[in-house]
């Protein structure tokens, strides 16, 4: 039977209380209706077997034990697999006294997600599973991966809360909309994501889910001229014009880590006429910003330079400065990091024991660097 109800500015903060006898308060941000952990637990990389199966189950449970409540996935990751596992871990969290109410859970749909393995001929797949149900056509497929129609992002949505084993999902992101402007021009794009965004809000009227936005890679961090740049103010106004002023398109997600910066140093989105940061941009219009790839797929977990260690003090490993970077910078409510090694779960949830850095010591890595 699926998990009832939802995340809730009560239960969020009640799974706040139960830690902060070991952990500073302010590794919790209260945004949107929720307190959301600085830290959350993504689930992206691994091979699609039950040994990766396992390892995720028992780092999402670890994960949410030691004070982490954001959990973060795709249909499309590890085909559909990761879903499943996040499952499992919420039944037995629920069955340790965690409740679902205390837990934000997000997921993604967009691209094709296959089925626990991949298909030996992809168009047959896209075919056999999509076409022929009526949930698309091969013209609503982008790039060859990607589809946002009403219809099959509905089709997604169902299959995720099915695999996630939950009535509703706290937050639904289109998955990177920028995949489309390959091959279709803005304004089509923007017209797409309108369909979209009112079928999310009927996804919310109908319980199913509790508010949504964008998980983009390369929208928010391109110059404004880049065929895959988005405008956050422009979006917000398709929401808008969706689901009025009460709309509920509250949240984006994109990269941010030491080697990319794009989002926090980059002047790139117009609000109101002042060029703003995309982390400004958000602030500015009270959207709450998730930030993937916070240690780069491990690629910052080593050999940071000694500076980085000077500034962020009180660490013991390089993959929590560089978590440390990402959860101390202004108007970032969670900084995501891949984890499905319970030693890594240990090691990267030791940073949420140290506050983050201030804005005085925050602005001497740049100094720094």
């Amino acid at each position: 039977m699926a998990l009832t109800g939802w995340a809730t500015t009560e239960g969020t903060a009640a799974y706040r209380e139960r830690f902060l006898d070991r952990i500073p308060g302010d590794h919790y941000r209260l945004s949107n209706g929720l307190w959301f952990s600085s830290i959350g637990i993504g689930t992206y990389l691994g091979n699609h077997d039950e040994k990766a199966d396992e390892l995720y189950r028992g780092a999402v449970e670890r994960s949410v034990e030691l004070g982490c409540n954001v959990i973060d996935s795709a249909i499309n990751y590890r085909f559909q697999r990761s879903e499943r596992a996040i499952g499992k871990a919420l039944g037995g969290l629920a069955a340790k006294g965690f409740e679902r109410r205390g837990i934000v859970v997000a997921t993604k749909g967009g691209y094709l997600p296959f089925d626990t393995t991949p298909p030996g001929d992809i168009k047959s797949y896209f075919a056999d599973t999509f076409v022929k149900t009526g949930v698309a056509t091969p013209s609503d497929l982008a790039a060859g991966c990607h589809c946002m129609t009403p219809a099959y992002l509905l089709n997604q949505l169902d299959a995720s809360r099915k695999n996630l084993d939950l009535e509703c999902i706290d937050i639904y992101y289109v998955h990177n909309p920028e995949t489309q402007l390959a091959q279709i021009a803005p304004v089509e794009l923007n017209r797409r994501l309108l369909k979209a965004f009112e079928a999310l809000e009927g996804a919310v009227a109908a319980g199913k889910i509790r508010m949504y936005g964008i998980a983009t890679w390369n929208a928010f961090r391109e110059d404004g001229g880049a065929k895959d740049y988005l405008s956050l103010a422009e979006v917000v106004e398709i929401a808008r014009a969706a689901g009025g002023d009460h709309h509920h398109f509250k949240v984006i997600q994109l990269p941010l880590n030491l080697g990319m910066v794009e989002a926090l140093t980059k002047q790139n989105q117009i609000v109101q006429k002042e060029h703003l940061s995309t982390l400004e941009a958000a602030q500015s219009l009270g959207i709450t910003v998730m930030c993937s790839a916070s240690i780069y797929q491990g690629q910052l977990a080593k050999n940071l330079p000694d500076f980085v260690g000077e500034v962020f003090t009180g660490l013991n490993t390089d993959a929590q400065r560089a978590l440390q970077f990402v959860r101390s910078t202004p108007g970032v409510t969670t900084a995501l990091v891949g984890m499905k090694q319970l030693a890594h779960v240990e090691e990267n949830l030791k940073t949420a024991e140290v506050s983050p850095a201030l804005w005085e010591q925050y602005g001497k890595l740049f100094k720094a660097g």
